[in-house]
């Protein structure tokens, strides 16, 4: 198993995530998104969308963050991340994909990109960009964490929302995201930081890092 991807791709985080928690070996193949090798004619002839994570499977790629997480979850049932009560699977996805396709395409490299050098936007500008939009789906997303009196994490244990949530919020702090009435994310932010899990997936720890010591 090699997952192509970029160490601060929100999406690649998710997947090195999933991946950990599952307790799944895997090669780990840089994919520099600032130089777009994503985009280079060798890896779109195998991922035409252009994009990390491509997670490669005996001899098959499988593409798309969300599709991949739950493939995961179908092709190696141990250690799963939806849990088998249906109501409990709802309300995973229902968070879980409010992050994915709210945030994310508002949110990506290339519509940032776009902002500054089509648009003449500043590093500021961006920076109010980016936080409005995040607003508009964690302000939300908190109330229904309160709604749901959730604990350490959503259910008894890390899965599918996690997977989400933690790359977003990672993201959300390089942008200086003000989570001083978020408390029920932060709680569950601290918890999955302090697995070994999290940890090994984390950005800070990823061999294209280039602050990495």
């Amino acid at each position: 198993m090699r997952l192509h991807g970029y160490y601060r791709s929100s999406t690649s985080y998710r997947l090195r995530i999933a991946l950990e928690l599952k307790g799944l070996e895997y090669e780990y193949v840089p994919v520099n998104l600032l130089k777009s090798e994503q985009k280079g004619k060798d890896f779109t002839k195998r991922n035409p969308f252009g994009s990390v994570p491509l997670l490669e499977v005996d001899g098959k790629d499988y593409v798309q963050s969300m599709a991949q997480i739950e493939w995961l979850d179908e092709a190696y049932p141990d250690k799963p991340l939806l849990s088998g009560d249906v109501s409990d699977r709802y309300i995973a996805r229902e968070l879980a994909y409010a992050i994915a396709t709210e945030l994310h395409a508002p949110l990506n490299l290339p519509v940032l990109k776009y902002l500054a050098n089509e648009h003449g936007k500043s590093q500021e500008d961006i920076g109010v960009w980016y936080r409005h939009w995040l607003a508009r789906t964690l302000d939300p997303l908190e109330a229904r964490l309160a709604q749901l009196d959730t604990a350490d994490f959503l259910f008894a244990k890390p899965g599918f929302f996690e997977v989400c949530l933690l790359p977003q919020v990672y993201n959300a702090r390089r942008f200086g995201f003000d989570f001083g009435d978020k408390p029920h994310i932060t709680r569950i932010e601290s918890a999955c930081l302090a697995l070994p899990e999290f940890q090994r997936a984390h950005p800070d720890n990823q061999p294209d890092n280039p602050e990495r010591t």
